[in-house]
């Protein structure tokens, strides 16, 4: 089974994004096991972290020409959260 593309991101905090797929659910993904290594180092810069695009077709998110993460890895691994829970957050982390 291929895994749902991409449709919606947003940083939440310095290390976790928010994934919205294809087929409406949301996932939570950590990436702080990452940024032991080193081609992710950057990612442990805030601005840079949060500075990411979906790439065409929700195939993934990309931060540069080095640096990006497959669909197939931010689903397997993202943990499932709740939509409504996802809305509350946002409400709070923009006011």
């Amino acid at each position: 089974m291929k895994p749902p593309r991409i449709v919606w991101a947003e940083a939440i905090d310095n290390q976790t994004l928010v994934i919205k797929f294809t087929n409406d659910e949301f996932r939570q993904y950590d990436i702080s096991k990452l940024l032991h290594n080193h081609l992710f180092a950057k990612l442990h810069n805030p601005v840079v972290f949060k500075n990411f695009r979906i790439e065409d077709g929700g195939y993934g998110l990309v931060w540069d020409e080095d640096v990006d993460r497959r669909e197939y890895e931010l689903w397997q691994n993202g943990i499932s959260v709740a939509g409504g829970d996802v809305a509350i957050h946002l409400e709070h982390t923009h006011l």
